[in-house]
């Protein structure tokens, strides 16, 4: 199965009535388990690299060509995204890669250079010859200080508005989830999401979704939500079976032996969340 561009699968879903699972990779372990549960689950997937990660191994290249080798060799549609990139150079150097889509991040822009510095990169990402997919947002994601803090919500004619100043594909939005939540008990703003999706015309993006337990996933995406990110979530269970493995082998020096269980675990949590996003 080739590589397969964000906007065909994120389009196809939304589409349907599905939801798109988006999942970080922090290494190549990630990669390969999120693939294996989306052949589990015969499902498409998005292989997310956030600029965190690019930090932690010091630059975007090596994760993110690693990343392209696995979706090219998958089984079932995989797409390669770009999370969270706060710098327009390093939107530029994924586009060079062959990365599918970028989600840029000028959330914490006043709103005029927010639209300003977003539409920049809009115009740079559809330019170019396979026409790069766009995500970004309104205001901070909760977690990192802003829209997903508690009581702060998008609202749909502000969206509307800055689709329609920006020109991007997707919108992140604030209803109620936030980042890096180790707990499945955040609460969604249902009516909200709706009011979003007939407000905008392009896929809703959830982020923070690690927090959001199963059965209000596939209400969001009932009531509009497309795109699902989920990154702590799959890291719980990856450090889990980590942890249990040392702890019935303490002697294990092979990195080897405690990530084999570890990429297994992601894999059939993300077989498990794909089935969720498909009500």
């Amino acid at each position: 199965m080739p590589l397969t561009p964000t906007d065909e699968i994120v389009r196809r879903a939304r589409a349907a009535g599905t939801g798109v699972g988006a999942f970080n990779v922090l290494q190549l372990e990630h990669a390969q388990a999120i693939v294996a549960g989306a052949e589990n689950a015969d499902r498409p997937v998005v292989l997310q690299i956030s600029e965190n990660t690019v930090r932690y191994h010091g630059a975007l290249e090596p994760v993110a060509l690693a990343s392209l080798a696995v979706a090219r060799a998958a089984k079932t549609p995989v797409a390669v995204h770009l999370d969270h990139a706060e710098n327009p150079d390093l939107v530029r150097e994924a586009v060079a890669l062959g990365l599918g889509s970028v989600m840029f991040d000028a959330s914490k822009l006043p709103y005029a250079e927010n639209v300003a510095a977003t539409r920049e990169v809009v115009e740079y990402c559809h330019s170019h010859s396979h026409g790069v997919w766009v995500e970004a947002e309104l205001g901070e994601v909760g977690g990192k200080g802003g829209a997903h803090t508690p009581g702060v919500r998008t609202d749909p004619e502000e969206a509307r508005a800055y689709v329609a100043a920006t020109g991007v594909d997707a919108l992140a939005v604030a209803v109620g989830s936030s980042h890096q939540m180790t707990t499945r008990d955040a609460v969604l703003d249902l009516d909200l999401i709706a009011r979003l999706r007939a407000a905008v015309d392009v896929p809703l993006v959830l982020h923070g979704s690690s927090g959001v337990a199963d059965p209000h996933l596939t209400e969001a995406v009932v009531a509009g939500m497309t795109k699902v990110n989920v990154s702590t979530h799959l890291n719980k269970a990856f450090t889990e079976a980590v942890r249990a493995h040392l702890a019935e082998h303490p002697t294990t020096v092979d990195p080897r032996h405690y990530l084999t269980p570890a990429r297994a675990a992601v894999a059939r949590e993300v077989a498990h969340l794909l089935a969720v996003l498909t009500p």
